[in-house]
């Protein structure tokens, strides 16, 4: 699956995302080894520390169906449906990521792809 195609994903994602307080839809699609796709979009509560991000939706996803290993994950977002500009994961959805994957893991923006160990170099482990 191309770049593009997993932006494209994505980008489907974020138009289900539930973000009534802050009006920023993000929307993630985590490819697994093997083809399989999972889509995760943000879910905002209320009490704002309850929010949970698309990014760690899609791992969570794919997580509870059990899969593991994954190759790549591709992440937009915006308030204005406008997803030309790249949209991070924070520093939970890097944390969660380095727990499933290797520095090497592929994190694809609008601005090209970077990688886990590029975007988050000191992460925590046991």
């Amino acid at each position: 699956m191309t770049n593009n195609e997993l932006l494209s994903l994505a980008a489907e994602a974020a138009g289900r995302a539930y973000c009534k307080y802050s009006g920023f839809s993000v929307g993630a699609a985590l490819l697994c080894s093997g083809g399989r796709v999972f889509c995760g979009c943000n879910i905002e509560n209320g009490s704002y520390s309850l929010t949970n991000c698309a990014e760690r939706t899609a791992i969570f996803k794919a997580v509870s169906e059990g899969f593991t290993d994954f190759e790549a994950i591709a992440i937009v977002g915006s308030a204005d449906g406008d997803y030309s500009r790249p949209c991070y994961p924070c520093g939970a959805c890097l944390q969660v990521m380095s727990e499933f994957c290797g520095g090497g893991f592929r994190i694809i923006l609008s601005d090209g792809g970077h990688t886990l160990d590029e975007l988050m170099p000191k992460r925590f482990g046991l």
